[in-house]
This record gives structure tokens, C-alpha cells and sequence, in this order.
């Protein structure tokens, strides 16, 4: 089970883009890849297809950044943050902040 989900925001704390903020588009757990928007951009160059009506040319998108190159931001501290998980009074498994122990999704 990974720690970084979905729609959490990440900042890159390795690579050529490190210091970089960025929400998280997909996840792919078998090979602890995530893809983050606007992070580790490549340049594609595809080709037209006139029966289907796709244009050819250069199109930039997001390539996959390896899992441990990245750390959930904590809004409260301004950095990076480890993420462990807690299980509340209720029974439900939750995420919480390792630096300030603050809970991630509610």
C-alpha cells in the first residue's frame, strides 16, 4: 500500500526538478511510480493520424517519477513530510504527519 495517494501534493526532494510542488495525477504501485503535474516533463513526438483526426507533432507531458523521490507537503511545517498511519478510536486506518502528527485526510 503506498503512502502517497491521488490528489495529494508532493514536492520533489530528488531529481531535476527537486524543490518543485506538484498534485499527484496516478499512482502505479506495482512499480512505486507516480505521475505529478508539471514534474519530470518529456517531449513526445507523435505522429499524425488523418482517419482519426490526431494531429502529428511535439507533445510535452508528465513521465513517471520513482515514489521515493517525492514527500507529501505539509501545509503546516512548509516542507516535505513523512507520512505514517494510525488507526483512530472509531477503527478507521487514517494518515497523519510524522513531524507534527497532524492527521493527512479526515
Amino acid at each position: 500500500m503506498s503512502r502517497i495517494k491521488k490528489g495529494d501534493e508532493v514536492v520533489m526532494i530528488a531529481g531535476k526538478d527537486k524543490g518543485k510542488r506538484g498534485v499527484v495525477l496516478s499512482v502505479i504501485d506495482e512499480l512505486d511510480k507516480v505521475f505529478v503535474e508539471n514534474i519530470n516533463m518529456i517531449k513526445k513526438h507523435t505522429k499524425g493520424n488523418p482517419q482519426m483526426g490526431t494531429p502529428g507533432g511535439i507533445i510535452e507531458k508528465e513521465a513517471a517519477v520513482h515514489i521515493s523521490n517525492v514527500a507529501i507537503w505539509n501545509p503546516v511545517t512548509n516542507k516535505g513530510d513523512r507520512v505514517g498511519y494510525r488507526t483512530l478510536n472509531d477503527g478507521q486506518k487514517v494518515r497523519f504527519f510524522k513531524s507534527n502528527n497532524e492527521v493527512v485526510d479526515v
